[in-house]
């Protein structure tokens, strides 16, 4: 009788402790709590998972995780395209949308800087950004992935939203010294937020006192 655990099983442990935040332990009540669970749970999970990654692509331009290339933002007329709010998740983008305070385009950075963790600028969407400044924004064009017939719109600001942490502060130092001399305004949303407070956890008031009160960086 042998008494290693299921192939199956042991494989599960593997690709779960591979995500962020979980260890062995946690991957062992991960699928604990699968297996206790109807079929019809895990199944669905699993086809979430494939569509997730068949579906979904990051935007070309803003990093933005979405169903096309270019996505919503970047295809939108009424947006102003002069202006860029970078943040660093796609959650943060989406709680700006329903603050109602922003009307300009965004730069999804997909990550901070953090030593600790070894994430370094080459991990980031930051060569992205300082690319699409150089080069002028994309304008609504209705093109399709790789299709670069959109017009280009010279960046007038850059208004940084990373978190009130000390891996966002970094994030924001660093952004506003990759950008000195590239020829646009840089700002800071204001300090409405508390220390180590996500984005996406914040009220529409903060976060709208936050980006009328934003400061410029020199």
């Amino acid at each position: 009788m042998s008494t290693r655990a299921p192939a199956a099983y042991q494989a599960l442990l593997e690709q779960l402790a591979k995500l962020p935040g979980v260890g062995r332990r946690s991957a062992e009540r991960i699928a604990l709590h699968l297996l206790k669970k109807p079929d019809a749970e895990s199944f669905a999970l699993a086809a979430a998972l494939r569509a997730f990654r068949e579906e979904l692509v990051v935007c070309s331009v803003t990093g933005m995780v979405a169903d096309a290339d270019p996505c919503w933002i970047v295809t939108d007329p009424k947006r102003d395209h002069t202006r860029i709010l970078v943040v660093e998740q796609p959650a943060d983008v989406l709680a700006f949308e329903q603050s109602n305070a922003w009307n300009g385009s965004y730069h999804v950075l997909l990550g901070r800087l953090s030593p600790m963790e070894a994430v370094s600028p080459g991990d980031l969407n930051i060569g992205l950004l300082l690319d699409r400044v150089r080069a002028g924004g994309r304008g609504p064009s209705g093109g399709t992935a790789g299709n670069d017939d959109g017009p280009r719109i010279r960046i007038e600001e850059v208004v940084l939203a990373t978190s009130p942490s000390l891996e966002g502060d970094g994030t924001a130092l660093y952004l506003e010294q990759e950008l000195a001399g590239l020829g646009v305004s840089v700002t800071r949303v204001a300090r409405g937020l508390s220390a180590g407070q996500a984005l996406d956890t914040a009220s529409k008031a903060v976060l709208g006192d936050a980006l009328h009160h934003r400061v410029p960086t020199r």
